[in-house]
């Protein structure tokens, strides 16, 4: 590991981490299992306590995006194009509108894109 990814090896190994998952029985690495319906676990710890939930993945994020679980997006671009993998949000059963709330360009050439979801505020 390079010096410069200790810091967020650090964060990741202590912060509390959920897997949602149909076919697992059990989670290791400071996790814990979701059970029962996606929805409303999800709904359960959005209302506890603390600064958000983060998710990654490409399913999870589609699967919540459809329950409209999701109330912000935060997209990195990165100077690449990989021709191939899975598409995030393909399958998406419905248009979410997104207003751009934050931009940050890093010396790599990525590009963080912050949206929150909902309509964007009618002109004036």
């Amino acid at each position: 590991m390079q010096d410069w990814e200790i810091p967020f090896a650090e964060a990741m190994d202590r912060a509390r981490k959920h897997v949602a998952s149909s076919t697992l029985t059990d989670v290791d690495w400071n996790a814990e299992l979701l059970r029962g319906e996606l929805g409303a676990a999800v709904r359960r710890l959005k209302d506890e306590p603390g600064e958000g939930l983060s998710v990654g993945g490409v399913r999870l994020p589609l699967a919540l995006a459809d329950l409209g679980l999701i109330d912000e997006y935060e997209f990195v671009v990165q100077p690449v194009i990989a021709g191939h993998g899975p598409s995030l949000l393909a399958g998406l059963r419905e248009r979410i509108p997104l207003q751009l709330v934050d931009r940050r360009e890093f010396a790599s050439g990525a590009v963080a894109l912050r949206y929150t979801a909902g309509a964007a505020p009618a002109a004036q």
